[in-house]
């Protein structure tokens, strides 16, 4: 894969996407396939530094939103043939999705959810605690009142993803340049007329937002408004476990959070924080520690004396009711944003790809995104996702 140079970058682009993770590749990639030439995607470091890289490669369609559904069911379809797409291996380990509930709430809920997950084909099933325990000897079954697990869930390779769609988007045509971050954004009379970035003016008409957690400060500068707010997340990576499962699912403790996966010959482990605020945080904090290791010691107490060998810590893009905003923008034509996905924009970049590409056109997506629109707010009008780990 040739990388383009900050020195190559063009004067002139039909199309600037801002934003180099899984989102901004991918949507390069549908759009040069599509045959759209002169696309142009600027990023203000590596690709996929953003969130992309930082996320814990769940990939999964089991959610509570129809929309999140599709999307989940069609990237998984990508992942499964993304060596064959793209000539990338990604890793991927389809050993499935498990959610451990523990209150008739969480039952309910996953039992409604799995009625839609069924009509697209979401081979999700509500299981005992005895198999449950089959499958991720690690946890303890205290306290749970079910278990849901999907074996076409799993996990792959953040980086590897981003690899795949950023190869095959330039062999299309499309110009990546990594290191060259966007400043602004010059619109007159309501039209787009040119991104500023650091190393130059790119004439274009047409901008594409797909940058994560920065997402409402690049709104701003086209004067849409993106209420996508940046919330730290940990992830932890264990030492060597003897005698690990490496088809131990994705396992999930709903009411805590706490989740866990095999990573090589250890576990990647998180828990989201309720008391973490808001901000651009990218230092590891020992805050959440004592809550992690409570959760862990319920669920999973075995991990308990497991030493740790790495860690990191990444941002979620998180809206009000945890669902994307996706869409054109009222009032400014042609500016189209991908964003907001509060922890699944990982494994939603296949299926995201396509819709942009499509809204670009101006052609129907396969599903109709206009509730994902970011104005649903002022409206009163809100979409949730209640599946957010």
């Amino acid at each position: 894969m040739t990388e383009e140079r900050v020195s190559d970058l063009p004067p002139v682009a039909s199309v600037v996407i801002i934003g180099g993770g899984v989102m901004g590749t991918s949507i390069a990639y549908h759009l040069a396939n599509a045959g759209v030439t002169d696309v142009v995607l600027v990023d203000k470091s590596y690709l996929g530094s953003g969130s992309t890289c930082k996320a814990a490669g769940g990939v999964r369609a089991q959610f509570s939103d129809s929309l999140n559904i599709a999307f989940g069911a069609r990237s998984l379809k990508v992942f499964e043939n993304f060596r064959e797409l793209f000539d990338q291996e990604i890793d991927l380990r389809q050993v499935g999705y498990l959610f451990l509930l523990s209150t008739p709430q969480d039952v309910e809920l996953f039992e409604r959810s799995m009625v839609e997950q069924h009509k697209l084909g979401v081979p999700s099933r509500m299981i005992s605690l005895d198999e449950a325990k089959e499958r991720s000897p690690l946890i303890s079954t205290d306290g749970l009142l079910g278990a849901v697990f999907s074996p076409t869930d799993g996990h792959c390779s953040p980086e590897s993803v981003v690899l795949g769609y950023a190869t095959a988007a330039r062999r299309k045509g499309a110009v990546l340049i990594p290191h060259c971050g966007a400043t602004g954004i010059e619109v007159r009379d309501g039209r787009i007329r040119a991104v500023q970035t650091e190393h130059g003016r790119i004439a274009t008409e047409t901008v594409i937002c797909a940058a994560g957690a920065w997402s409402r400060e690049v709104g701003a500068w086209a004067g849409v408004e993106l209420p996508v707010t940046p919330l730290r997340r940990q992830v932890l990576v264990t030492e060597p476990i003897p005698g690990l499962d490496p088809q131990t699912p994705f396992t999930v403790d709903f009411s805590s959070t706490f989740y866990f996966h095999a990573e090589g010959p250890g576990i990647l482990l998180g828990m989201s924080d309720p008391d973490e605020t808001p901000g651009f945080k990218f230092e590891q904090s020992d805050d959440w520690l004592p809550r992690l290791g409570q959760a862990i010691e319920r669920r999973a107490p075995s991990l308990s004396d497991v030493g740790l060998s790495s860690g990191w810590a990444g941002l979620y893009e998180t809206t009000p009711d945890n669902n994307a905003l996706v869409g054109e923008a009222r009032g400014i034509e042609r500016f189209l944003y991908v964003t907001g996905f509060s922890g699944h924009g990982f494994l939603m970049g296949p299926a995201m790809g396509e819709v942009i590409r499509d809204l670009y056109l101006r052609v129907p997506p396969f599903v109709d995104i206009s509730q994902l629109d970011a104005q649903r707010f002022s409206s009163g009008v809100v979409r949730p996702e209640l599946n957010i780990v």
